[in-house]
């Protein structure tokens, strides 16, 4: 695990943005949203690269916006 400021706090804000949208596709049954928030909260546990890690919650967070129904 990587503990530098960049990685925690890209982890949280991503971490953030998974829940609701985890917690907005379960509300309403849709399971794309459901998934792509439980995906955007666990990456970062497996992804040490600041910059990637950082890369790929942006394009994470994009991809919600992409598969709206």
């Amino acid at each position: 695990m990587n503990f530098s400021a960049a990685n925690l706090i890209a982890g949280v804000i991503f971490g953030c943005i998974g829940f609701v949208a985890f917690m907005y596709g379960k509300r309403m049954n849709l399971w794309k949203p459901m998934f792509l928030g439980l995906a955007l909260m666990v990456y970062p546990y497996f992804i040490n690269n600041d910059i990637i890690m950082v890369v790929a919650g942006i394009v994470g967070s994009a991809s919600l916006w992409f598969v709206r129904e």
